[in-house]
């Protein structure tokens, strides 16, 4: 598809000014909205938005295909900064454990949870791994998802962190929506390492990092720095060796208990810090007003029943909040971002407009893709979404459960329409 016009929408939102790469603090309840609007994309980027009343003549061309969006709003496609959806298998028995009592850390201690994990993926080749990710991938852009980023941390090995990363590498070529890399090699020590910890520390720093900048296998490096997994200083070990290879650091923090890891994360220059539903007034003072971007996963909360992290604190500190799914086997087996939002209203007492924003332009700031996606801003990809008809945009959150997505645009490209793939 070369030019598409969609007409009639009873909202644009998320018009943001160009050069709008993210909103913190108040600004995120600011989501602006061009009412009785138009939008024009050719060649699979925004060109012009506008009003009804003061559309231009566009020519009925051939190569055109126009939508009517009326009674419809039309908004940026959600973008997931934090994915861990290149896995072998479900771990619905943990659930069920879950259910009966054991916590997280139980299961993980009797070797559940990411070893669990780490032991199925090492056995599946690379080809089933591939076609696993890749339907669950289709799912997630039927439900509106356009960028997506990616961990490796279920191989915890060399040859298989590399694995992991050769099918993300291949999932980039295969789907249309952006899709960013992270090696999180550092997500739970190997039962091989398990009396080593320096060893594996400086199998991550000496070899795979290395290894992964020189093949372009990644975009960023992750830690989970938590009690009974990594350290502060062993996280600070492996943001210094990503940042001497290039690659950016994005860190799971403050899940369970607060080690001091989100100062020391923003001064090594993280471009987001993930998790932090257990929060210390220090951990706020670090974030306030900075550049490291906090990225919130209720769902994570909401399917462990642990506490949510503290979103209207972080906003009041000028914080830019994102928003992801952190779609994985054992602490969250859902890629919907719909549903995220409406438990970011519910249990984060975020705003529609804060949720709209954290889903959007704040969580395309989180993979550094703002440039391209997260706002309806001429000259962006024209990866979007229009709903069905709807009252208003508080209604999304709110009827909470209800697929309110009509069609699914990326790059300018129909990938679902009504309730059927294009």
């Amino acid at each position: 598809m070369r030019r598409l016009l969609i007409k009639n929408a009873k909202a644009l939102l998320g018009v943001h000014p160009t050069g709008t790469d993210r909103v913190g603090g108040r600004a995120m309840a600011e989501l602006p909205v061009i009412e009785e609007g138009w939008l024009l994309a050719e060649h699979g980027r925004i060109t012009a938005v506008g009003h009804m009343a003061d559309r231009p003549d566009i020519a009925d061309t051939d190569d055109l295909t126009v939508i009517d969006a009326t009674d419809r709003l039309v908004l940026p496609g959600w973008c997931d900064p934090h994915t861990h959806v290149v896995f072998a298998a479900p771990r619905e028995e943990e659930f069920v454990d879950k259910i009966r009592g054991l916590s997280y850390q139980d299961i993980a201690a009797r070797g559940g949870g990411i070893l669990n994990s780490a032991r199925t993926l090492r056995m599946m080749s690379e080809e089933d791994l591939f076609d696993r990710a890749r339907a669950r991938l289709v799912d997630m852009m039927r439900q509106g998802t356009v960028a997506v980023e990616i961990k490796s941390g279920y191989g915890l090995s060399a040859e298989s962190e590399l694995k992991m990363l050769r099918v993300v590498k291949r999932l980039k070529q295969a789907l249309p929506l952006r899709i960013k890399a992270t090696l999180l090699a550092a997500h739970a020590l190997p039962p091989e390492f398990a009396h080593d910890r320096k060893g594996y520390v400086d199998l991550i720093t000496g070899e795979l990092i290395p290894q992964v900048a020189t093949e372009g296998l990644a975009d960023f490096v992750d830690v989970f720095c938590e009690t009974n997994y990594f350290t502060v200083d062993e996280m600070e070990r492996i943001l210094e060796a990503g940042a001497r290879h290039g690659l950016p650091g994005k860190v799971h923090l403050n899940q369970f208990t607060s080690l001091g890891g989100i100062a020391a994360a923003v001064r090594h220059g993280a471009l987001s810090v993930d998790h932090l539903e257990v929060m210390e007034p220090a951990d706020l003072d670090a974030l306030e007003h900075g550049r490291t971007i906090p990225t919130l996963l209720p769902s994570c909360s909401f399917f462990l029943r642990i506490p949510y992290a503290p979103a209207r604190a972080l906003i009041e500190r000028g914080c830019a909040v994102a928003l992801a799914t952190d779609h994985n086997p054992g602490s969250t087996p859902s890629g919907n971002m719909n549903l995220v939002l409406s438990l970011a209203c519910i249990h984060l007492r975020m705003l529609p407009e804060e949720a709209v924003n954290a889903g959007t332009l704040n969580a395309a700031a989180a993979m550094d893709l703002s440039g391209e996606l997260g706002s309806l801003t001429p000259g962006k990809r024209a990866s979007l979404l229009i709903t069905r008809p709807v009252p208003s945009l508080a209604y999304l959150p709110y009827a909470f459960g209800t697929d309110h997505l009509d069609t699914v645009i990326i790059d300018g490209t129909i990938i679902r329409t009504g309730d059927a793939p294009a």
